[in-house]
């Protein structure tokens, strides 16, 4: 089930302002209050009374689907509420007369608010129209006012439909650009979580299934394979609580992974190693960052064609066939993994290559 859209927190007072329109509603109020002891004045008070309770009806109803990002509110609704303001208007004008036309203007602003341009447009030109000819009703006078007030109102309305049109466009926007970036980060963290656990959890079946075999033939090195794979869950259980996290730490299959797409993105060959399960957990983070900061200079100076990773249980190696880094190894990048390698007793080397470049983090 498709989860429904709703514009956040909607301001309360709308239906306050809504209703304050009322108020030209009080004119023919008082006009049939006036000939209350008369049939035609009791007729025009409930007709003008329901009709201030179908225009709010209509106003509300509008007003729900605008939040639920509904631009019109379909005709099968909207339509018989318009019916029923049309009819109860000609009850007004007929037991009121002149006073109750005012709700024509309500009707103006009613199909200006639920119906579409092309429809509500002719619609109000009739209205103001019709209005212009009630001047030839005896006694009436002109009522230029009256036309010129379902034209003003129409007008205005027009402008705040057009401006909640835009409105509702750019919120539908904005949650299809959020649901999108929920899916691409769903789907980035699969295929990083995948990258970080497929080959750790296969070798890790395999070891179990090796140490169970040996248990009845050889004990130590059942034992050793026990103790792999004890070393082996350990750092595939970190590596996955470093990625639920957010990827606040660096993980050596993450960086490997995104080391693949940032070299396919930048169109160089990547040649990188399939497994980090030799790697001591002590080295790990470090030999991370090693490839981080190798891959990132190779995409951004070298101007290579290839890219190989290697990693050992005591070397990492990032090296390239571009034409080398633009400085002699002493940028802030390689200070800083020059630093984090001393902390575990580990040394930083650069060299030149015919072509290329290496660098490697060693601990002997």
């Amino acid at each position: 089930m498709s989860e429904q859209r709703t514009v956040p927190n909607p301001g309360r007072l709308g239906p306050l302002f809504a209703g304050i329109w009322l108020f030209f509603l009080l004119n023919p109020l008082l006009e049939g209050w006036s000939h209350r002891d008369e049939a035609s004045g009791v007729v025009g008070i409930v007709a003008t009374l329901a009709f201030a309770a179908a225009y709010m009806s209509l106003w509300l109803r509008a007003r729900a689907d605008r939040l639920r990002l509904i631009e019109s509110p379909p005709l099968r609704f909207s339509v018989p509420y318009l019916v029923v303001l049309v009819l109860l208007g000609a009850v007004m004008v007929a037991s009121l007369g002149e006073s109750g036309t005012a709700a024509i203007v309500y009707v103006a602003v009613s199909v200006v608010m639920v119906a579409p341009f092309r429809v509500a447009a002719p619609v109000v030109v009739l209205l103001v129209v019709g209005s212009l000819a009630l001047g030839a009703v005896e006694d009436w006078g002109s009522q230029v006012s009256l036309a010129f007030g379902v034209m003003a109102a129409s007008v205005a309305v027009f402008g705040m439909r057009a401006v909640m049109r835009r409105n509702i466009a750019l919120l539908q926007a904005e949650q299809e650009n959020a649901s999108l970036a929920v899916e691409n980060e769903r789907t980035r963290f699969a295929r990083d979580l995948h990258d970080i656990l497929g080959h750790s959890l296969t070798v890790i079946t395999v070891k179990a299934e090796l140490a169970q075999r040996l248990l009845d033939v050889d004990l130590e090195r059942a034992r050793a394979e026990l103790a792999d794979l004890e070393r082996l869950s350990r750092d595939a259980l970190a590596d996955v609580r470093r990625a639920v996290e957010g990827y606040r730490e660096l993980t050596l299959p993450g960086e490997l992974a995104r080391a693949r797409v940032a070299l396919a993105a930048a169109e160089i060959d990547a040649r990188l190693p399939n497994s980090t399960d030799e790697v001591p957990s002590e080295l790990r983070e470090l030999f991370a960052w090693t490839v981080r900061e190798g891959v990132t200079n190779v995409i951004r100076h070298s101007g290579a064609r290839v890219c190989e990773v290697t990693l050992s249980p005591t070397t990492a190696e990032v090296r390239d066939d571009g034409r080398g880094p633009s400085s002699s190894g002493s940028g802030s990048g390689l200070n800083g993994l020059r630093e984090r390698a001393g902390a575990v007793g580990a040394t930083v080397v650069t060299h030149a290559l015919e072509p290329g470049f290496s660098l490697q983090v060693v601990r002997a």
